[in-house]
């Protein structure tokens, strides 16, 4: 762990209406434009995936409207100290993909940030979006 991060802890103590709240102004912030799907330097691993699954950003927003109470797994403490008060809200679900024209069924690991802006406006920036690495075990499954 760098200087710049601290050990995150997991939450799992939602009930499902609040996640399905969280969900509502997620779906809301995507079907607005007011989100992101961080795809630059220091996040490799979604520009690849978007790209080894030929995936649009059209397409990843659809991705993003189809997550259900059911998907979510945990939140988690931002490990950025100039964040630490947020949380990570990670939800993992499977699409079927095209992989170079074989339908894939693929478990996508989704972690998002539900933020305020300085200017006191909602905005939802999607920090992961990609296969899923490890195991994942899920609040309401």
């Amino acid at each position: 762990m760098s200087h710049t991060e601290r050990e995150t802890k997991k939450y799992t103590g939602f009930s499902k209406t609040e996640i399905e709240e969280y969900l509502s102004d997620f779906k809301q912030l995507v079907r607005d434009g007011s989100y992101s799907i961080e795809l630059n330097e220091n996040r490799t691993e979604n520009v690849d995936f978007m790209e080894e699954y030929d995936i649009s950003i059209e397409k990843a927003k659809n991705i993003l409207l189809c997550l259900d109470v059911l998907d979510f797994c945990y939140a988690a403490d931002n490990t950025k100290p100039q964040f630490a008060y947020e949380k990570l809200y990670v939800f993992c679900r499977e699409f079927e993909l095209d992989n170079r024209g074989t339908p894939e069924d693929v478990d996508i690991y989704i972690k998002s940030n539900l933020t305020r802006t300085r200017k006191g406006n909602k905005r939802l920036f999607v920090v992961s979006f990609h296969k899923r690495n490890n195991p994942i075990s899920y609040c309401f499954k």
